[in-house]
C-alpha cells in the first residue's frame, strides 16, 4: 500500500505527506487534510497513541480540528484497514498503523511501557482452531502484563 520508489536515493527524497496521501488514495477513500494529518500522526507516533494524544498533536498543526473529527477519522481508518485499535489498558483505546505481520504486546504495570513482539504460536492457533471449531478467526489479540527489566531493577 505504501508508495514505492525504484532507488534508495529517490526514497530519501519522498515527501512523507505524499506517502500518506497515496496510502489513503490506494485504500479507496477521499484524501482530506484531516485524514492525512491523523494518519501521519499515528504512523509517526512512536508508540500507541490514544485519541486525546492524537487530537493534541493534530491541533498543533490544525488548531480548529475537533475531537469528534478525530474520532470519526479513526473509525474510517480502521474500516479501511490502515489503523488498528489496541487495548493496552481497560480505560482507553490506543491506535497504531496496521502491521503486515501479527504482533502482540507486553505491558509494564509500573511505567506503562509497551513492548511489541511476535510469536509463531498465534499463527498455529489461527490455522488449527478454525479447522477444529468451524470458526473464522480474523484477529488474535494477546496482551501480557508484568514488569519490564528497568522497573524490576529499580525495585530490588
Amino acid at each position: 500500500m505504501y508508495l514505492q520508489m525504484n532507488s534508495i536515493s529517490k526514497k530519501s527524497q519522498v515527501d512523507p505527506r505524499a506517502v500518506v496521501d497515496a496510502t489513503l488514495h490506494d485504500a479507496g477513500t477521499r484524501v482530506t487534510s484531516q485524514r492525512a494529518l491523523i494518519l501521519e500522526i499515528i504512523q509517526r507516533g512512536q508508540g500507541h497513541l490514544d485519541v486525546d494524544e492524537i487530537h493534541r498533536r493534530a491541533r498543533g498543526r490544525q488548531p480548529r480540528l475537533s475531537l469528534s473529527t478525530v474520532y470519526r477519522t479513526i473509525q474510517v481508518l480502521k474500516k479501511l484497514g490502515l489503523v488498528e485499535e489496541v487495548h493496552i489498558d481497560a480505560t482507553r483505546h490506543h491506535y497504531e498503523t496496521k502491521q503486515a505481520a501479527d504482533h502482540y504486546h507486553l505491558i509494564c504495570l509500573k511505567c506503562g511501557r509497551v513492548i511489541e513482539f511476535s510469536y509463531p504460536l498465534a499463527r498455529r492457533i489461527k490455522k488449527s482452531v478454525p479447522e477444529a471449531k468451524d470458526f473464522e478467526i480474523v484477529n488474535i489479540e494477546f496482551r501480557a502484563t508484568g514488569y519490564c527489566p528497568k522497573c524490576r531493577t529499580k525495585s530490588l
